[in-house]
């Protein structure tokens, strides 16, 4: 089996410094104090992987690479066997550095491609794929960007090995995921505008992927059971408290019953009645002194059923940790709990300790004085 290996070095660098993205801003978020992602996501992938090579004698196993910081320097840190594809990379990793070697890649023999990256990156791959007939290339993407609404990413990175581990048993068929393209630009001005791009073939493994993000029904249902939610949130509140709020619709249905300005798509602090909208993880850090009175409200993403890790990495695994589980208040109206694929909540920090931490069953308020246990993943 001839796996590729493709990382996007500067995916999801501007998330918890609140840039909703990378792509364009890159140099921004490094001013920020950004520090890169995807190496240690493929890092984590590689790692797993290579334990599973170890267990399995009988594997015919080759790994194919990209050249310099899209992928063999990585996988010579971890030790792993693998060579390199034959193609010229700019010093400034571009689109047309993910596209190239994508081809490149697939002429190698690579039918199995792995990327480390987000949806920009399934983008450009998806371009190539359709540019060159690369028809019989599956797919997997080891999550790295910021929002990652496409379904061809895993749940996290060892997922992505387990994946390897089916495909080279011959447990794992084809299948057609979607292709989500977020409109950055208007997310970071507080609009979401996203539409379907097309679709990527990958392995059908369905409990360890992700899923495609679907919005929330607008229906006069769905807003009453957000507002009996948001009323039990803020009679529940603490005087002095520091309460993270995360994006979403349903979140924001809390501040509006608070009287409070906060960002759809960001991460907003609410501390001794004065909002701070839009904040990072610094600015947290900086703002809330006692973090034993503070509390993050956050809503799964609909039908992914993701907590942390896909859009508000400006809650870090620092933070989550400082705040503890016992004082994460998750909200959900119950379709959209029912609409949550295998109904698991799920969480990717990219930290394995805080991932940890939150499994189990965690309570999620469902209704006006209403809670449901549920089990995160």
């Amino acid at each position: 089996m001839i796996v590729g290996l493709l990382i996007n070095p500067i995916a999801g660098m501007g998330g918890r410094v609140g840039l909703k993205g990378t792509d364009g801003v890159v140099e921004e978020a490094i001013r920020r104090g950004a520090e890169p992602i995807a190496p240690g996501r493929a890092r984590e992938f590689l790692e797993t992987l290579s334990k599973i090579l170890n267990s399995v004698e009988e594997y015919e196993f080759k790994l194919i690479t990209c050249p310099g910081e899209m992928g063999e320097r990585v996988v010579k840190e971890v030790g792993i066997k693998a060579s390199s594809a034959t193609t010229k990379m700019e010093s400034a990793t571009t689109a047309r550095d993910t596209r190239e070697c994508t081809k490149a890649l697939y002429e190698a023999g690579v039918r199995l491609l792995v990327f480390v990256g987000g949806d920009g990156t399934a983008r450009d791959i998806l371009d190539a794929v359709t540019e060159h007939g690369l028809d019989d290339l599956l797919v997997i993407g080891v999550p790295s960007g910021v929002k990652m609404y496409s379904g061809v990413f895993v749940v996290n990175p060892r997922d992505a090995a387990e994946v390897v581990r089916l495909v080279g048993e011959g447990g794992a068929g084809p299948t057609e995921f979607e292709i989500m393209d977020a409109d950055e630009e208007a997310i970071r001005e507080d609009r979401f505008i996203i539409r379907l791009y097309g679709y990527l073939s990958g392995p059908s493994v369905p409990a360890r992927f992700q899923g495609a993000k679907q919005a929330s029904p607008e229906t006069i249902d769905e807003h009453d059971a957000q507002e009996a939610i948001a009323k039990y949130i803020v009679e529940e509140m603490i005087s002095g408290g520091a309460y993270i709020f995360g994006p979403g619709t349903t979140v924001k249905t809390v501040t509006d019953i608070l009287g409070v300005k906060k960002t759809t798509l960001g991460v907003d602090l609410y501390v001794g009645e004065e909002m701070y909208n839009d904040v990072n993880e610094s600015r947290i850090l900086e703002i809330v002194k006692d973090f034993s009175n503070a509390w993050i409200v956050v809503s799964p993403i609909g039908h992914q059923g993701m907590l942390f890790g896909r859009g508000n990495q400006q809650i870090s695994p620092a933070i989550i940790r400082l705040v503890g589980k016992d004082n994460i208040r998750v909200i959900s109206t119950p379709s959209k709990l029912r609409g949550i694929s295998d109904g698991t909540l799920k969480v990717d920090t990219g930290d394995p300790e805080v991932d940890e931490m939150l499994r189990g069953y965690i309570r999620v308020i469902t209704d006006y004085n209403e809670i449901r246990l549920t089990r995160v993943t």
